[in-house]
């Protein structure tokens, strides 16, 4: 049955949501005040990396004790700005105790492994279909380390991405620098993914999508959607902020960040946060990766783009609206730095760029996916925190199979809002909550 759907959202999920439905025989409507793949959106400017791997959560055991150096290291890789604290302490509190024990923690990586085990040639696909297949490079995804000990020290993580069947090659020093020669001789393992990919520009690939999708028939609509009109259970309209109703059959939550207003008004309170994350681009850089590199001393990702050499990572936790420290992108491309020295210790303001961005992110880093409980004409499909680019497209076949009354190859209870209902009263999650 043909359906009216608009998506709300015009960042990575929400344009492979799209073109999802589309293949459907839907009717699309996407809602986007800015410009898709434009600098506001968290797909712009993440690591572009698209990696099987990426299961492992944020919060692992022990994270409790490193809060409090966290709160004291402004530049760390993760840190909290004070100010912000109170707002987020319920999320923090839920954040140290979603990754408090092993078992929890092998629940989180067992959902979020099919979203992510076919992401590149998932990618590979829809870039084909955009006309845009350059975007999307198999080079494989590298893991580098000073030393042995300091991979065992991530031990549980590596354990945790091969009972998820990821596959791994180890490189000894002298196969590591003769694949990476630009790379600082104090790196003497690699971890080599072959089966990992990128996007050589994210925010290119997301506009490309979303001109496909309108080129598939999909219309899309500037403005920024406020709202649902709700009836008896049942949506007649998405609101905008001009006063118009867009008169829909069902509408898809895919504003990242800006997502938790339009739960709400869906019945869903969901525990969503920004993980604020920062990039630096070096423009013709003079020493670079063949490949996306992951120094284990910096964890960020290090990647050629088209625009030059990125570096993305870093997680400061603050309010949204609460202006960048600009000072994070600085300890970037120190490390960056540090991590090739074939790069100058001046490089011209005129090749550099900044940014920072807002990764929507849940406590146990899984997204919300799934009916909303006020009304199931609304589906929720946003909160992906780090895995965003990546599970994308795993995120929309499921939509359009939850639109479209077929069931699910995946088991959607890991991913469902009604897990944070069974912490509206206490932030411990529930038995059998992931």
């Amino acid at each position: 049955m043909s359906l009216h759907v608009v998506v709300i959202g015009a960042g990575i999920v929400g344009a492979a949501t799209a073109l999802e439905l589309l293949r459907d025989g839907h009717r699309v409507t996407i809602i986007e005040p800015g410009e898709p793949g434009g600098e506001q959106a968290a797909s712009y400017g993440n690591g572009a990396w698209l990696s099987p791997a990426s299961v492992v959560p944020m919060s692992m055991p022990g994270m409790w004790k490193k809060v409090p150096g966290y709160l004291a290291d402004p530049l760390g890789p993760l840190t909290i700005r004070a100010s912000a604290l109170p707002q987020l302490l319920p999320w923090l509190v839920r954040f140290v105790l979603a990754g408090a024990t092993v078992s929890r923690v092998e629940a989180t990586a067992r959902a979020l492994a099919p979203l992510l085990r076919d992401a590149p040639a998932r990618h590979a696909r829809l870039a084909v279909e955009a006309g845009v297949s350059e975007l999307i490079r198999q080079d494989g995804l590298l893991y580098v380390y000073p030393d042995r000990q300091a991979f065992e020290d991530e031990a549980l993580a590596w354990r945790l991405r091969r009972d998820n069947g990821v596959r791994w090659t180890e490189l000894s020093c002298e196969q590591l620098h003769a694949r990476e020669p630009a790379l600082h001789p104090r790196y003497q393992l690699g971890i080599l993914i072959e089966s990992g990919a990128h996007c050589t520009d994210p925010g290119a690939y997301v506009a490309a999508l979303v001109r496909h999708a309108v080129a598939q028939g999909a219309s899309l609509v500037r403005s920024r959607a406020t709202g649902f009109d709700l009836a008896t259970g049942r949506l007649r309209a998405v609101l905008t902020e001009d006063g118009g109703k867009i008169y829909c059959d069902r509408a898809v939550i895919a504003a990242g960040i800006r997502s938790k207003p339009f739960a709400v008004a869906a019945g869903d309170k969901i525990s969503l946060e920004s993980e604020r994350g920062y990039h630096v681009v070096v423009a013709d850089p003079e020493a670079a990766p063949r490949a996306p590199v992951m120094p284990s001393d910096g964890k960020m990702a290090n990647t050629m783009t088209t625009a030059g050499l990125r570096a993305s990572g870093q997680v400061e936790l603050a309010d949204v609206e609460a202006p960048p420290n600009w000072t994070r992108a600085r300890v970037l491309l120190d490390h960056l730095r540090r991590t090739y020295p074939g790069l100058p210790d001046r490089i011209p303001a005129a090749r550099l760029a900044s940014w920072m961005g807002h990764r929507p992110s849940t406590p146990d880093g899984l997204p919300v996916i799934g009916a909303a409980a006020k009304c199931s004409d609304v589906v929720h499909a946003f909160g992906h925190g780090h895995v965003g680019l990546a599970a994308a497209p795993a995120t929309a076949s499921l939509v359009a199979d939850i639109i479209g009354g077929r069931e699910s190859p995946i088991p959607l209870a890991p991913y469902s809002a009604a897990r944070f209902r069974r912490w509206s009263s206490s932030p411990f999650p529930a038995s059998g909550a992931r």
